[in-house]
């Protein structure tokens, strides 16, 4: 991969799986990357945000209690990264 900001994202995502990085600076770092996002479809901002957002909100419950599971909000967006690339090569 060469495009250092979808480096950023993969990175964090990696991190915050392995329990290197909470959730908020998860988002935090996925949603600095503003130039990345403005070089893709609108689409894909609205979808990150949307996940982003259901991320955040589903760590304030526990697993049990959320109507989501962090684990499929993760895979969700490592799909949304795969695509990026796609879109941005």
């Amino acid at each position: 991969m060469s495009n250092p900001d979808l480096q950023i994202l993969h990175d964090a995502l990696n991190d915050l799986r392995d329990g290197d990085i909470n959730v908020a600076a998860f988002c935090s770092a996925w949603r600095a990357q503003t130039d990345l996002i403005k070089r893709l479809p609108p689409r894909y901002e609205e979808v990150a945000e949307d996940l982003l957002g259901r991320l955040e909100a589903g760590s304030l419950f526990t697993e049990e209690s959320c109507s989501f599971s962090q684990e499929d909000l993760l895979d969700n967006l490592a799909l949304w990264l795969h695509k990026a690339e796609k879109t941005l090569v």
